[in-house]
């Protein structure tokens, strides 16, 4: 995605290694990326903000039970459920 998250999954990789585990190296779809933070902008604007992060970990939870195929619309699906409604000029 760009050269912070890839140096980010590396080391995800080598303390994983270091602590006696195999992992792969985590990666980010740009499309799924965009969605994620769109998602905790929303979710900081209609909650406590410091619930942003918490509330993306929760997403990763949930897409480690589904097929990484169908990740992005349950976090799309998600998000727009939890989005206000545009409000009237």
């Amino acid at each position: 995605m760009n050269p912070f998250f890839e140096e980010l999954g590396d080391e995800f990789v080598t303390v994983a290694h270091e602590r006696g585990a195999e992992i792969e190296k985590p990666t980010l779809d740009p499309e799924l990326s965009d969605e994620l933070l769109l998602f905790a902008s929303i979710v900081a604007h209609s909650r406590e903000r410091k619930f942003a992060p918490l509330a993306c970990y929760l997403a990763g939870v949930a897409a480690a039970q589904i097929d990484q195929a169908s990740v992005l619309e349950l976090v799309r699906a998600v998000r727009k459920r939890v989005q206000p409604p545009e409000e009237s000029a």
